[in-house]
């Protein structure tokens, strides 16, 4: 199976607003990616199916299909990789995640499940009540 990163959407505050960036990025940019200080030494195993899940306000919320690394080298030395990834968002069941620095990698046993695509939007609670039953351990 394959490998996968998880990250922190550091400053964002709901889907909508991820959604939003990652479109402002994309246009500026060119291109669907985020940037990180050392390339993945497992990125064979991530690019075989792995996916970037994002945490946005201490839960697992979402993933995208890693398409891609880049390695760059600044004109001064600096290097950096371009992580590529699918602009479409895939939501997940969520799952608490503890702040953390930088990426991890993510063990597909430990991945949260996709939501299902039966469940409607408009079942779904709202974003505030949800998180707040979610914190009492009743959601």
């Amino acid at each position: 199976m394959a490998l996968h990163l998880i990250k922190l959407a550091v400053g964002i505050e709901d889907l909508a607003h991820l959604r939003k960036l990652q479109k402002e990025r994309r246009r500026e940019r060119g291109r669907s990616v985020f940037y990180t200080r050392h390339m993945p030494r497992r990125s064979e195993e991530i690019l075989a199916g792995g996916s970037i899940y994002w945490v946005v306000k201490g839960y697992v919320r979402v993933r995208q299909r890693i398409l891609g690394f880049i390695p760059v080298v600044e004109e001064d030395g600096e290097r950096y990789t371009l992580v590529r990834y699918d602009p479409k968002l895939v939501e997940t069941v969520w799952q608490p995640k503890r702040p953390f620095q930088g990426w991890r990698y993510l063990l597909p046993k430990d991945a949260p499940p996709d939501r299902p695509a039966h469940a409607a939007a408009e079942d779904r609670l709202p974003e505030a009540m949800a998180e707040e039953l979610r914190a009492l351990g009743l959601l």
